[in-house]
């Protein structure tokens, strides 16, 4: 109840103080919206380019796997000793049967 009654006075005060300093209220919009718009303006711009190298940082490093074949040498090397074990374990395995 205490809030609802704070508020209300609230309201009213606000009211009448639109109502007396109506131009001044005016002043202070007309000086403050260029600088919040010069502010966010250049905000966003730092934004936008921060993004942008971000881009492009993310579009080199996509091009640079693609050129580097050492994972294709690396999985056949590994391919290759694995045919090797599987031929060693049928060896093993006809050595037992025999």
């Amino acid at each position: 109840m205490k809030t609802l009654i704070g508020g209300a006075v609230g309201v009213v005060l606000g009211i009448i103080g639109l109502s007396l300093w109506w131009e001044p209220l005016l002043t202070l919009l007309k000086g403050s919206v260029p600088i919040m718009l010069l502010i966010g303006g250049g905000l966003a711009l730092y934004l936008g380019i921060d993004e942008l190298k971000d881009t492009w940082k993310k579009d080199k490093k996509a091009d640079d796997t693609f050129e580097t074949p050492d994972n294709t040498n690396k999985y056949e090397e590994e391919i290759s000793e694995l045919k090797k074990e599987i031929e060693n374990l049928k060896a093993e395995k006809e050595e037992k049967e025999e």
